[in-house]
């Protein structure tokens, strides 16, 4: 389908070479102009932070480190210099390559541009950026953060729902209701919270596009806000949905009407497969260090994090063990739509016996805890934190730490934070999009 010349192992190693060396000196951005995309120059969001200030004293940071949040601790690594999560520095090569799923995305490209067609040439241009674009890594957890793009609640609602059905092809059934739900209990909290907060409301989550919807050229968008980033990269028929991070405080509540209940399959799954273990196997796994506020390592920013492998190996684990890692993979792998979900559970499967899984904390239904699940192909994290702003019904008053700081509190299953990455170069499609201009498209 792509047309590509077949890759050798010493094709493979120049190609690489040569194309790092490309990106590193700016090479892309030249390269990149043959796909027809439009200026990476165009900056018209709206100042997030001006207009948040909470009614309740809702500040509009969040959580900085890897927690998350684009905040003190972490910064952005610029598109060039992204090499991906790795655990010494080194990239493990030759994971990717350019293949055809048979998992057609015409439906998906056709959403797209009915979205951007319906756009006024402002709103297009505004959102519209080169493949290489920084924007792929400015992506943020803040509810406050300044982001680029349209803004869904600035649309009108025809506009809203062509965004809405550009979702619905791009993620399945589980992970559109997700991400719908993360966006209403954002509302939700806000509401709780005296309400009048525009970062705090159903709308305020952007949409950006890197490159043009095609069937043959790479493109992708970004959907972010509070508690939702997605990252989705397009080339040809493979797909690539990472960084994405999911997330919400609190995780149920109803809203105008409707009971939401989030996470409960990512909370359950983790904890059959760490109640499947052995009391030799649980010794490997679970880390004598009680979890924290804030474990969360591959948040925002943290594009080129150096990450060890912790815990119990996959090759440690029964045939029937395996079989509920794999189940617990697949509930994040599952937030994209079926067919692509298939592809990369494949890919997954491969690298089962050396896939590792860490735990920190307790293992009851109710308890908070932190676990990853980390792999050469797969990173992902699930960590229950410290209600910052919502203590149930009856009141939605900060937790307050000892020192006085929101945030501070017992950690709980109110307050989420989950991530998937592909390490070794696979986060928004780089290395496949390294693979396309090194095969001369």
């Amino acid at each position: 389908m792509h047309g590509h010349r077949p890759r050798t192992p010493e094709t493979a190693r120049s190609r690489r070479w040569f194309m790092n060396k490309a990106l590193l000196a700016g090479g892309v951005a030249a390269m990149a102009t043959m796909t027809g995309c439009s200026s990476d120059s165009a900056d018209t969001a709206s100042s997030a932070s001006s207009s948040s200030s909470a009614a309740g004293g809702m500040p509009s940071g969040g959580p900085g480190g890897g927690g998350g949040g684009m905040g003190p601790g972490a910064s952005q690594v610029k598109y060039a210099d992204v090499k991906g999560v790795t655990t010494d520095g080194t990239v493990v090569e030759d994971l990717y390559a350019i293949h055809s799923t048979d998992v057609s995305t015409d439906a998906l490209v056709k959403a797209a541009q009915t979205f951007l067609d319906r756009l006024s040439t402002k709103e297009r241009t505004s959102c519209v950026f080169d493949i290489d674009a920084d924007e792929w890594t400015a992506w943020s957890n803040v509810d406050g953060y300044d982001r680029k793009g349209v803004r869904m609640g600035d649309l009108t609602e025809k506009q809203r729902n062509l965004g809405h059905a550009l979702l619905g092809k791009a993620l399945s059934a589980d992970g559109l209701t997700r991400t719908r739900g993360i966006m209403k209990l954002n509302a939700f909290l806000g509401d709780s919270n005296g309400g009048n907060q525009k970062t705090l409301t159903e709308g305020h989550y952007f949409f950006t596009f890197m490159g043009t919807p095609s069937t043959t050229q790479p493109w992708g968008f970004q959907y972010e806000g509070h508690h939702v980033a997605i990252n989705y990269f397009v080339l040809g028929d493979q797909v690539v949905m990472t960084p994405t991070f999911m997330g919400s405080e609190p995780t149920t509540g109803t809203y105008k009407g409707e009971k939401i209940t989030l996470f409960r399959p990512e909370t359950t799954a983790g904890l059959a497969m760490i109640r499947s273990l052995t009391t030799a196997q649980r010794a490997k796994a679970v880390s004598a260090q009680s979890n924290g506020n804030e474990d969360m390592k591959a948040g925002a920013g943290q594009d080129n994090l150096e990450l060890a492998y912790q815990g119990l190996k996959g090759s440690d684990l029964t045939s029937a063990q395996q079989e509920k890692l794999l189940d617990l993979v697949g509930v994040y792998v599952g937030y994209i739509d079926e067919g692509h979900a298939e592809v990369k559970m494949t890919e997954v499967r491969k690298h089962l016996d050396d896939t590792y899984l860490y735990w920190m904390g307790e293992t009851e239904d109710d308890s908070a805890f932190y676990y990853r699940v980390h792999s050469p192909v797969v990173l992902i994290e699930y960590d229950a934190q410290a209600p910052l702003f919502y203590k149930g019904d009856a009141s939605a008053t900060p937790s307050t730490s000892s020192a006085g700081g929101p945030g501070g509190g017992t950690p709980s299953q109110e307050h989420i934070h989950t991530i998937v990455r592909t390490p070794n170069g696979g986060d928004y499609g780089i290395d496949l999009l390294k693979l396309h201009l090194q095969n001369d498209h």
